[in-house]
């Protein structure tokens, strides 16, 4: 989807894929970074709804791998990795960077559910 939003300077993008293991995680991961701005990415934070259980990593962005997770798992959306990239814009966010995560994967949702 590209960069989705701003706050005080970082961006965040949102991106996602379907998938039934963890190897096929970190496929998209690594597809993903093959983009030089998203492998230059202050955070990658992903979460994944798989056939045996959830997956989560909050690469540095402590706290916002549990974010994307429960918001999957309430929207029902199984067998899907949706990863949430920060470039830091120098300004600490706060609780607000939660916010931005939950804008992030809320707008990915509904784009996939249309």
């Amino acid at each position: 989807m590209g960069v989705i939003l701003t706050d005080r300077g970082s961006r965040y993008a949102v991106s996602g894929a379907q998938v039934t293991s963890r190897e096929e995680v970190d496929a998209v991961l690594a597809a993903l970074k093959t983009d030089r701005a998203y492998a230059k990415a202050t955070h990658n934070t992903w979460a994944a709804q798989l056939p045996t259980g959830g997956l989560k990593a909050d690469d540095g962005e402590s706290g916002a791998g549990m974010v994307i997770l429960r918001m999957m798992e309430r929207d029902g959306l199984k067998d899907h990795v949706i990863i949430v990239t920060r470039w830091y814009g120098g300004k600490k966010l706060g609780g607000d960077r939660f916010r931005r995560v939950q804008d992030a994967v809320r707008a990915y949702v509904d784009e996939i559910k249309k």
